[in-house]
């Protein structure tokens, strides 16, 4: 071990060696050009000849015949030495001389720590309904936090916390005496240690230098580099704002970081109101988020406890009567259910996320929503958000039902034709994560995979029941997800575009695919008021008293070199014959109708029509279009009715109305964008056409 050593440092000597020598010649060059070489010369021989002079001097004062004169001057080099090795390596670390040492905190951010702050989303109604984070934390000054939360930490973290500057000397000596001792090595940081690798995380790869990658020397450096940050920190701090800042940035385990995310949790208080007992199970998890963890493992977290009692007993904080009180009290926990978290409410986050992303990009802002505590006010109506997303389910597990009873033997998907579409579920399996994984493994052999595809093991699956522990193989999962009937709904104010409530699934834990806004379906007769709408305010001029005769139609077109016909039918599959109102049309649903009408004032006209309706999905201009045959989203397809009711204006659906910082100043208000799509007497029309679904006779609704 010893020769490997020897052996690492000549090379390490050798290369520091080399870089000096090279940073030497640099240095002189350019001194050199500037000053000129004799000079420079000149200065570095009055320099040697000072330094021989005081050496000369310093000797002169001791007898140079005398016994213990060349065990003196050794021992004067070797202070002498230590002083400039102490200075030199406290610049190469604070400086990350050649790139050896890796970064330290600038002034700046020992002056203004930055804390991971999680991000508030605020319904309409001033109730929080989501939050975006990396690490789940809401700091609190000092005078927020229980003095028994402080008395704890002190008394089981660092004793001696009033008495160090940062480093405890004296602990670090009772650390190398235990190890000296084979004995308990015990623990040798303070708090303001443990908040420097905390707060500024010193060993995170964008803070290694070149000496990180060599084992024994990187523990070393960022030691080292914890260290001169603690003492920082203690220069610009008081004992109470550290304290402070260490109980806002640990981990208290179950995703909670900081002391009021934790308190809430585990105590459903606020942490001023901590008690003695409860601050001992929050310093206590410190320890071992996992292991003393409360919730995951409650006897751990009381044995955990009562040492954290005895210890404030023995440093004065709680009397010999009160600590045997609270060492015989049961566990007392009040766990906070996160209802924002795995909720339907996460469907709409990440349409959040990305207005916010789109708003800073555009004013040119640094903005993290994980990070920077923003408290973003959203339209959404959280009273409107709760009866939707129960009613989604509710009539989703009701047609769940209906389906299942209905394919209880058979597999849904199929073609129109009733045949089974062979090889479906092979091709879904092949696009989900596991296959991937497995085909990279064994490099695609299909045996392989197929046998871990279709190996049974425990899993956790959705039903309208709960979540159940079943086992099954991957294939058979997909089967099973597949035969889900999936759904989204979306409510919009017309008048000012603030969307009220936003449901895009009926699980977001199981089926995270938005049906709000990210899935585009074939909306069908939905998308038949657009072409009324073309067909009314456009060049057409066309009244809802105008009639078209409900008989077959029958287009022809040239594909490839080869003719080919259309003939589209209605729902109940007859034709009437007779001559139709658009109103009643309309009402019915007539397809022939609509397929006539599409074609008198052409695809084209459709397709600009959907465009100033807000539809900005690729749509194809045939005939088939006033039939709702391109895709859309319901997103699309709600804003575009809101024109009828509100005069032809069409208003873009807004779900974000103010944006604040962590310190409660806004920075950006947002306002409707709202433009005349169609004329106020057009939407009067439609909004007549449209009453006709309940007030005609064979009106669909």
């Amino acid at each position: 071990m010893f020769i490997k050593f020897k052996l690492f440092y000549e090379r390490l000597k050798t290369f520091v060696t080399d870089k000096l020598l090279f940073l030497k010649t640099i240095l002189l060059n350019l001194l050199y050009k500037v000053l000129g070489k004799e000079q420079v010369d000149g200065f570095f021989q009055k320099t040697s000849a000072f330094i021989g002079e005081r050496k000369a001097k310093f000797k002169s004062k001791f007898d140079g015949s005398g016994r213990f004169y060349g065990a003196i001057i050794k021992l004067y080099k070797f202070a002498f030495g230590s002083v400039v090795f102490v200075i030199g390596y406290y610049l190469a670390i604070q400086t990350n001389f050649l790139w050896l040492t890796g970064g330290m905190p600038s002034v700046d951010d020992l002056q203004n720590p930055k804390l991971s702050q999680a991000s508030n989303i605020v319904s309409m109604d001033g109730v929080t309904i989501g939050n975006f984070y990396a690490e789940n934390r809401i700091p609190v000054d000092s005078n927020e936090i229980s003095p028994w939360m402080f008395r704890a930490l002190v008394a089981t973290e660092d004793a001696r916390f009033e008495e160090h500057s940062g480093i405890d000397l004296r602990s670090l000596g009772g650390v190398a005496l235990g190890i000296l001792k084979g004995g308990d090595r015990g623990g040798g940081s303070t708090i303001s240690q443990q908040l420097a690798k905390n707060l500024y995380n010193t060993r995170q790869k964008e803070m290694r230098g070149l000496l990180y990658y060599i084992p024994g020397i990187k523990t070393i450096i960022y030691k080292s580099k914890e260290w001169f940050t603690a003492v920082s920190l203690e220069r610009r701090y008081t004992k109470g704002e550290i304290a402070t800042l260490y109980l806002n940035t640990v981990d208290f385990g179950s995703n909670t970081f900081g002391i009021k995310t934790a308190s809430r949790k585990y105590f459903s208080k606020d942490p001023i109101d901590l008690q003695p007992d409860e601050a001992a199970i929050l310093v206590g998890t410190l320890k071992a988020t996992t292991f003393y963890n409360p919730i995951r493992n409650p006897e751990n977290a009381v044995r955990r406890r009562n040492t954290v009692l005895q210890l404030m007993e023995v440093h004065k904080y709680l009397t010999t009567t009160e600590s045997e009180k609270y060492l015989e009290l049961p566990l007392k926990l009040n766990i906070a259910e996160d209802k924002t978290e795995g909720s339907n409410e996460n469907y709409f986050k990440s349409e959040i996320v990305k207005l916010v992303n789109d708003w800073a990009k555009s004013e040119d802002m640094d903005v993290d929503v994980y990070r920077d505590g923003l408290r973003i006010y959203t339209t959404i109506d959280s009273r409107m958000q709760d009866h939707a997303v129960a009613g989604l389910n509710k009539h989703m597990a009701m047609l769940q039902k209906q389906f299942d009873s209905e394919w209880r033997n058979d597999n849904p998907w199929r073609y129109e034709s009733g045949e089974e579409i062979s090889g479906y579920i092979d091709t879904v399996a092949r696009r989900t994560t596991h296959y991937k994984k497995l085909a990279i493994k064994y490099d695609n052999n299909a045996d392989s995979i197929s046998k871990y595809m279709n190996l049974p093991t425990k899993m956790k699956v959705f039903s309208y029941q709960g979540t159940q522990n079943v086992t099954m193989s991957h294939m058979d999962s997909i089967r099973y997800y597949k035969k889900f009937l999936q759904s989204g709904m979306v409510a919009m104010d017309p008048y000012n575009g603030f969307i009220k409530a936003w449901v895009g699934g009926i699980d977001f834990e199981h089926f995270q695919y938005d049906h709000v806004k990210q899935a585009r379906r074939q909306p069908g007769s939905t998308f038949k008021p657009i072409l009324y709408t073309a067909a009314i305010d456009g060049s057409a001029n066309m009244s809802p008293c105008d009639k078209i005769r409900d008989e077959p139609v029958k287009t022809s077109w040239t594909e490839g070199g080869v003719t080919k016909t259309w003939e589209p039918r209605n729902a109940n599959g007859r034709f009437t014959y007779s001559n139709m109102t658009l109103r009643s049309a309309l009402a019915r649903s007539v397809n022939s109708v609509a397929v006539q009408l599409t074609l008198k004032i052409g695809p084209q006209a459709v397709v600009d029509y959907a465009r100033k309706l807000g539809i900005t999905s690729p749509l194809e201009a045939v005939g088939s279009i006033g039939l709702g045959t391109s895709d859309a989203s319901l997103y699309e397809l709600v804003a575009a009715y809101a024109p009828f009711v509100n005069e032809g204006r069409y208003t873009k659906p807004m779900l974000i109305y103010k944006i604040e910082d962590k310190n409660g100043k806004v920075l950006v208000e947002f306002e409707p964008e709202t433009r005349q799509a169609i004329t106020p007497e057009s939407a009067f029309l439609m909004q007549f056409m449209l009453r006709g679904n309940v007030e005609e006779a064979g009106g669909t609704g």
